[in-house]
């Protein structure tokens, strides 16, 4: 039987510290394989070790070390979608055109990347791989505009495409509506069957962040904890495990709901003087008014005639298909689409255009977003307390040195949010999920009159999940802001969020 991976008395580290101390473990290639376990635990080092990012370095003489090279597997993520945007927008040359646009790569031209056979560019839709992947309609369009789920797809087709040896596809239903995820779902089954009419012979290792997403054909897990293995072994004990772990927790979920709500309440009380200044318009009953709103590019409308309002304290789910409009609506509040402009959008008052700041708007807001992550993963060397205080500025990075008041503030925050001493290590060595609860925290330590939260939940583990969305829940409870939340997870939905706008793609 052929062995895929076979790893034994190994660690992982780079040039300047070791991630994982040692493990084991051996992949055999007709078996299905998920890699799970808490954020931070382990597993993204385990990834990034097999996609070459990082180094899997032999302890002993007899230690073991047999895995794919890494130009024989290909690895979509969360991570590697945000460093595709990074590129675009780095090499955007808009300013240096005469229409003033540069959409950037087509999905058609990044996935001609991969052919063997460049005459295939002008057939790209109708490979089986495209089809599979359900993005014949958005080949033309730049990969700036696509949206998360367009996006993830685009890279699982080009992956395909490719024909690596192993095809590791890390939390893939993330921020994709229900049409994506059964494309997926149907593709992971033939792509995990070998008796499948269309399968291709490659490998795949899935990788998630949550349990209840796991579709049946798996049949084998390894999980990391605490930077170390806590199983390895076939789904049926695992899931024995499973059970047992939560019937252990159930009973401690409340009192840890309790806990987290007294600590909450204290660290608001402890940051008062950080938190957002009341405004003249204090008072006003409605936050953000739209009237006949069009938005659009390449000849195609996202959002036409659009009517909206949205009061205080009216809390809204924002849900729709991938490519509907959902974050080019947010982001006409934010002010991150400047078509705001040419319309008749009112915030807090204010008509868009009539020469007000966009920081007196941004300060009344708190944001978590792909295009945040995106901005923040860009800067690089920032601490997670810096992070936390730009949020109390309004700034992408810190420019200026904190304050004392500031610095235990953010401190307080991290505590809260599970990061206790842990205020000097850098965003950037955080998993995706760690990364995604800072930022959570960053747009809430404000208290800001509008918490703007599109997909907040991405690449968050279950504890961390629970403990974002009780955050929110309380936030909403307490009136401290009216919550704007895009989410495709039903299981995400607060019960605060009474009001929907459903989105339909044009």
């Amino acid at each position: 039987m052929q062995i895929l991976i076979n790893i034994q008395k190994c660690r992982i580290q780079n040039d300047k510290e070791i991630f994982i101390k040692e493990f084991s473990c051996q992949i055999k290639a007709t078996e299905n394989w998920l890699v799970i376990g808490p954020n931070g635990g382990g597993k993204a080092d385990f990834l990034n070790a097999l996609s070459g990012n990082l180094k899997f370095i032999k302890n002993q003489d007899d230690s073991i070390l047999e895995i794919p090279q890494p130009n024989d597997l290909e690895l979509v993520s969360l991570e590697k979608a945000a460093r595709i945007i990074q590129e675009e927008r780095e090499n955007d040359e808009s300013e240096y055109l005469e229409g003033g646009v540069d959409i950037g790569r087509t999905g058609k031209v990044f996935i001609a990347q991969s052919l063997k056979n460049p005459d295939q560019i002008n057939q790209i839709e109708n490979l089986p791989e495209v089809k599979l992947c359900g993005i014949q309609h958005i080949l033309e369009r730049g990969l700036k505009y696509m949206s998360t789920g367009e996006i993830r797809r685009t890279l699982l087709a080009k992956a395909l495409i490719s024909k690596k040896k192993l095809l590791i596809l890390s939390d893939p239903f993330a921020g994709i509506d229900v049409e994506s995820r059964k494309i997926l779902l149907d593709f992971f089954t033939q792509m995990t069957n070998p008796h499948a009419e269309n399968h291709q012979g490659t490998q795949i290792l899935l990788c998630m962040e949550r349990w209840n997403e796991i579709p049946q054909t798996i049949t084998h897990v390894i999980e990391f904890s605490n930077k170390e293995v806590s199983f390895c072994g076939e789904r049926k004990e695992y899931e024995i495990i499973l059970q047992k772990r939560k019937a252990e927790s159930e009973n401690q979920i409340e009192k840890q709901k309790q806990d987290f709500e007294k600590e909450l309440n204290q660290t608001l009380q402890e940051t008062f003087v950080l938190q957002n200044e009341k405004s003249d318009s204090e008072d006003e009953e409605i936050l953000v008014e739209m009237k006949n709103v069009n938005v659009g590019w390449d000849g195609r409308l996202v959002l036409e005639n659009l009517n909206w309002t949205l009061k205080k304290h009216e809390h809204w789910l924002i849900r729709g298909p991938n490519g509907c409009g959902k974050t080019t609506f947010l982001e006409l509040i934010t002010g991150d689409n400047k078509q705001v402009y040419s319309n008749d959008i009112w915030i807090f008052g204010i008509k868009r255009g009539s020469g007000e700041s966009i920081w007196d708007i941004k300060k009344r807001l708190g944001i978590v977003s792909y295009r945040l992550h995106v901005e923040y993963r860009m800067i690089g060397g920032i601490s997670l307390q810096n992070v936390i205080i730009s949020g109390f500025r309004d700034s992408i990075g810190l420019y200026g040195e904190a304050t004392d008041v500031e610095k235990d503030a953010a401190k307080k925050w991290l505590k809260l949010g599970g990061f206790i001493n842990r205020e000097n290590e850098l965003f950037s060595n955080l998993s995706y999920g760690e990364q995604r609860a800072i930022l959570i925290l960053r747009a809430a330590v404000k208290c800001p009159e509008i918490l703007i939260l599109d997909e907040p939940c991405h690449g968050l583990d279950e504890e961390n999940r629970r403990m974002i969305l009780h955050l929110l829940d309380l936030i909403a409870e307490n009136k401290t802001s009216t919550l704007l939340h895009v989410t495709h997870d039903m299981n995400e939905v607060l019960k605060c969020e009474k009001h929907i706008l459903e989105m339909e793609k044009k």
